[in-house]
């Protein structure tokens, strides 16, 4: 009875799921760091990542798998999260005066941030593959949730107020699994 839908409903998400040809990239793009690197893959003992002065990152694995290669590829998403996530949030806490407690980073498949009644923002290592106008209101978000724990008229008020353009980059944010690789869910 419901095939139909069903067809269709597949047929959109594998429009936003990333390819398989992606599991060994040639070249890493994070659109909010604003960078790109190719990437040169190795055979070593161990795995390991090493970015060089120009934007060449040497992907290390002792078998060359999809799995190790998007194992190390995420070692390395994550350290570049890390610095760059942590920095902007920090630099919006202050802009905005609205604090946190605590900053987590995590892959997950379907949220790209939360906050805590503690303090504690979560936000999605694969941020880093959206534009940084995106990246910037999905922070607006979570650091809003600090001053309302809901989605009310008077926290969309707030986003509203430190974010003017934000419903079509909310738009742009819900699509943007479309922007990242294969290789981040080995």
């Amino acid at each position: 009875r419901h095939r139909d839908w069903a067809e269709r409903r597949a047929g959109e998400l594998s429009l936003q799921s990333p390819q398989a040809a992606q599991r060994q990239p040639t070249e890493v793009t994070l659109a909010a760091y604003g960078q790109s690197w190719s990437i040169a893959y190795e055979h070593g003992s161990r795995s390991a990542f090493v970015e060089s002065e120009e934007p060449v990152l040497r992907v290390r694995t002792t078998g060359g798998t999809d799995r190790q290669v998007g194992l190390t590829l995420l070692r390395w998403l994550s350290r570049k999260a890390t610095s760059h996530l942590g920095e902007r949030l920090d630099e919006l806490a202050g802009e905005t005066g609205l604090d946190y407690s605590k900053l987590l980073l995590r892959r997950q498949r379907t949220r790209w941030g939360s906050c805590s009644s503690a303090g504690t923002i979560s936000l999605n290592v694969c941020l880093m593959f959206q534009r940084p106008e995106v990246v910037r209101y999905l922070m607006i978000h979570e650091l809003c949730h600090r001053r309302h724990m809901n989605h009310s008229k008077r926290y969309w008020s707030l986003v509203a107020s430190l974010e003017p353009g934000w419903k079509p980059l909310d738009v742009e944010l819900l699509q943007g699994w479309r922007h990242v690789p294969a290789w981040v869910f080995p």
